[in-house]
């Protein structure tokens, strides 16, 4: 071995020991590392829940935040590479879903800033996807969602609605929440779209005047709209949207019994990654790579 590349190899073992195992391990679907100088979203006093889904076996779903609200995955999704680590993997089926209990903690009225890294393989049927919801069928316990357009292919009413959607093409972000005033829930969509199968960070944020959308760290659009989100009883669901009372655990399995129509009209297909809620209208999104 020369000199130089003696050199060239002390460097890069030197700049191993540097970022360390975790950072090493953030190859990603698709083949292409993550750039060594970014990393995941880190907890911090604004953080009420972090979900990063890097379990390898189980149907846990750890929250890395100070109140521990762990989520339980129905049979239907599995662990998969990425965007930092593992991500959760979802399919288009009615058991495919992460499900949150209810928590206090989530009923963060003034600001908030719902964040994750989305892997998307196709964009729905209907008229929208859910990422994450706080939204259910029963009166007075709806908070709110975010979600992407869908293909508007299926015109049928589903047995479980879920609020309204702004006319758009498919692919755009909508945030809709229900006012803690009397009124009708407000719903707002992105200009940009979300690509297909490649890994983007989408982020909604609230401050009680204006909504703002963020695709890969960078201001994409803002509405001004006064007003709070609606306090509710109501749980997270990750990836899907359904009536929440038709769970059921017989037979071990968090599974989903409806009534009527079986069809996942609202299962995400793609995978879900480092999915965070924060009390704070964040304006930055470190590791997303924008400047």
């Amino acid at each position: 071995m020369s000199r130089a590349a003696g050199v060239a190899r002390a460097a890069l073992i030197a700049a191993i020991a540097m970022v360390g195992v975790s950072d090493l391990a953030c190859v990603r679907a698709g083949g292409k590392p993550a750039s060594l100088t970014q990393a995941a979203a880190g907890v911090d006093s604004a953080t009420v829940a972090l979900w990063r889904f890097d379990e390898a076996t189980g149907v846990r779903c750890a929250d890395s935040g100070p109140m521990h609200l762990d989520g339980t995955a129905g049979p239907g999704t599995r662990a998969s590479y990425g965007r930092f680590a593992s991500a959760r993997e979802f399919t288009r089926v009615m058991d495919s879903f992460v499900y949150v209990p209810y928590d206090q903690t989530m009923d963060r009225t003034g600001s908030l800033t719902v964040e994750a890294w989305v892997y998307v393989q196709s964009y729905g049927d209907y008229d929208v996807t859910p990422i994450v919801a706080r939204w259910t069928q029963e009166g007075n316990q709806q908070s709110w969602w975010l979600g992407i357009v869908g293909r508007r292919l299926l015109f049928g009413s589903p047995s479980a609605p879920l609020g309204s959607v702004p006319s758009g093409q498919a692919g755009q972000l909508v945030f809709e929440f229900q006012p803690d005033e009397a009124g009708p829930p407000r719903a707002f969509a992105s200009t940009q779209r979300v690509a297909l199968q490649r890994w983007t960070h989408v982020a909604a944020t609230l401050d009680g005047s204006v909504v703002r959308f963020f695709i890969d760290g960078r201001l994409d659009a803002q509405y001004a709209t006064r007003g709070h989100i609606q306090a509710s009883a109501a749980p997270m669901l990750v990836g899907n949207y359904f009536d929440t009372r038709q769970l059921t655990s017989f037979g071990g399995e968090l599974r989903v019994n409806p009534v009527g129509d079986a069809t996942a009209t609202y299962a995400f297909e793609g995978s879900i990654d480092e999915l965070r809620l924060s009390s704070v209208a964040r304006g930055e999104f470190p590791g997303t790579g924008a400047r």
